[in-house]
């Protein structure tokens, strides 16, 4: 088996964002939001400048549709987030003016967690597989060039800084 591990270095900022569909036969409300996100990765990839290095699309079940996104850094997710010339700003702009007009009904739920993972705080592993998630975002190298075990990749930490 071909082992290898994520060329990550530095810290690591992790998006997970994703929609619930609370009513399948609301399709007019899903399906939008389902297309905004869409849109939103046509728009990042586009424009690799925004920040966005990678991501991957799964389901937890056949009514939650998450992405996992592995950014530059977080002040280029805020920026994207907050970017007047960003399609992200005109669909959280048309959420809210939903939600004030007492419009929002719960036929679809929306929600994101985001987390800057410090150097240190993170591992990967694959084995026979292509670059992937974390990898895919920042490279992929031999295992043996940052450890054989995971206690060993943990203590990795990129050229010039020690460990602590």
């Amino acid at each position: 088996m071909r082992l290898t591990t994520a060329d990550a270095r530095g810290d690591v900022v992790v998006l997970l964002i994703g929609m619930r569909i609370n009513r399948f036969w609301a399709v007019h409300h899903w399906l939008p939001v389902m297309l905004a996100m869409f849109r939103m990765l046509a728009e990042l990839k586009r424009d690799p400048g925004r920040g966005l290095l990678s991501r991957v699309l799964l389901t937890a079940s056949p009514r939650t549709y998450y992405l996992v996104q592995y950014w530059e850094s977080k002040e280029k997710l805020y920026a994207y987030a907050s970017a007047a010339d960003a399609f992200h700003r005109v669909v959280w702009a048309r959420v809210n003016r939903m939600d004030r007009g007492g419009r929002v009904r719960g036929h679809v739920g929306i929600w994101h967690e985001a987390y800057v993972v410090p150097e240190g705080s993170y591992e990967a592993i694959y084995g026979d597989m292509p670059a992937f998630g974390l990898a895919d975002a920042h490279g992929q190298v031999p295992l043996e060039a940052r450890g054989r075990y995971a206690k060993d990749r943990f203590a990795h930490r990129s050229k010039g800084e020690k460990a602590a």
